[in-house]
């Protein structure tokens, strides 16, 4: 059973978490708790105050059950604050963007008012705050023009495009590469971290009624050509290709969708080409024709980001954070297309739940075009 304090305790709770006690449909198993302050941090930890947090596709399939991270339960949220396997829940989230509140003994390099980001995958970032490990943030560069959002959303997608575009083969200014799901988050950072290297991006997107204005959005963003999945069946794609490129062959495509879309992008790929997937957003198998392993000395590779944050050091970390915000600052890879939503001291539990599980059910399925960032405003 989850403890929800009545409105005559409610004063004595200043925090706020979006938790779930079991897997399911996140408009169904949701709902906001209310909690005591935190305690002074413990050696070699910090308190941390959470300014905003993204809600991701992947925040979705791990509170579905469906996605191979999963969050440590929280059993402090608990009445007891003891906790069991019957009582203990679970905080949604993990990407986000927080403030440092306390500082515990042995904790270097941070201090009060520093921003922070999170290194380790599935913390709990759906909620006011919480005490972490100081080897599970990295501080955020304080670069001008580098705004909350910025932050917030620094962690998963950019990171993911720039390792994508750094890892499987060295790409020189001129070159081209190629992607689906051109319009996700990740594929819009690609277009821009590509564009201030001088690459050259070949983008696909589902067909739609208003697909010239996200053409216009994915060009003004530095994206090369954009095109819809329906291009595929035009036979004089490949010469338009060729025209396009100089006759020189595409050797990098990213994946995100899955299905016989990636199949057909993928036999656009040159020679000793590389086929890098990050996600699978139709749900649907990804089936290749041998030729193009056999012909094409094609290699495929599977990304994930939180896979890298846990086999990289920390002086990666720090490089990378600091590569991206620079750009963020340089205008060079600016902040995705957003709404806030508040969750108010006003708003009861209930009511704060109930904002929450309308936001998701929105939010799924990834079509609406905007990131959705949660603000608890504690004030």
């Amino acid at each position: 059973m989850v403890f929800f304090p009545t409105r005559r305790l409610f004063a004595a709770f200043a925090n706020r978490a979006v938790f779930y006690a079991q897997h399911g449909d996140p408009t169904k198993v949701l709902n906001v708790l209310s909690y005591r302050s935190l305690p002074p941090p413990a050696k070699n930890t910090l308190n941390v105050r959470f300014l905003l947090a993204p809600i991701n596709p992947a925040d979705i399939n791990v509170i579905e059950g469906v996605y191979p991270a999963k969050p440590e339960p929280r059993y402090d949220l608990v009445p007891s604050g003891l906790g069991s396997s019957e009582t203990s829940v679970f905080v949604a989230g993990n990407e986000g963007l927080a403030q440092v509140a306390e500082v515990g003994e042995g904790v270097q390099g941070l201090k009060e008012g520093d921003w922070v980001i999170m290194t380790k995958p599935q913390v709990g970032t759906w909620c006011t705050g919480k005490n972490v490990g100081m080897d599970d943030v990295e501080k955020v560069p304080r670069v001008e023009g580098l705004s909350e959002v910025h932050a917030a959303t620094m962690t998963v997608n950019p990171p993911s495009a720039y390792n994508m575009l750094q890892d499987y083969l060295r790409l020189e200014e001129g070159d081209w590469i190629i992607q689906n799901g051109a319009n996700s988050a990740v594929g819009q950072a690609v277009i821009q971290i590509a564009a201030s290297r001088g690459l050259k991006t070949l983008n696909f997107v589902r067909p739609r009624d208003n697909l010239q204005d996200l053409v216009n959005q994915l060009e003004d963003l530095g994206a090369t050509k954009v095109l819809s999945y329906e291009a595929f069946s035009d036979i004089s794609l490949r010469k338009e290709i060729k025209e396009w490129t100089g006759g020189k062959d595409i050797r990098l495509g990213l994946n995100c969708v899955g299905g016989p879309e990636t199949a057909q992008m993928a036999r656009l790929l040159g020679n000793d080409a590389h086929l890098v997937s990050y996600g699978a957003m139709s749900k649907q198998p990804l089936s290749l024709p041998a030729s193009l392993f056999i012909f094409k000395n094609l290699t495929c590779h599977g990304f994930w980001q939180s896979r890298w944050y846990k086999n990289s050091v920390r002086g990666d970390r720090v490089r990378i954070m600091q590569i991206l915000a620079n750009l963020m600052g340089q205008g060079k890879l600016k902040e995705p297309a957003h709404e806030i939503v508040t969750i108010s001291p006003k708003d009861s539990d209930e009511e704060a739940g109930q904002k929450v599980r309308d936001v998701i059910a929105k939010a799924e399925g990834g079509r609406r075009g905007k990131k959705t960032l949660l603000r608890f405003d504690n004030d």
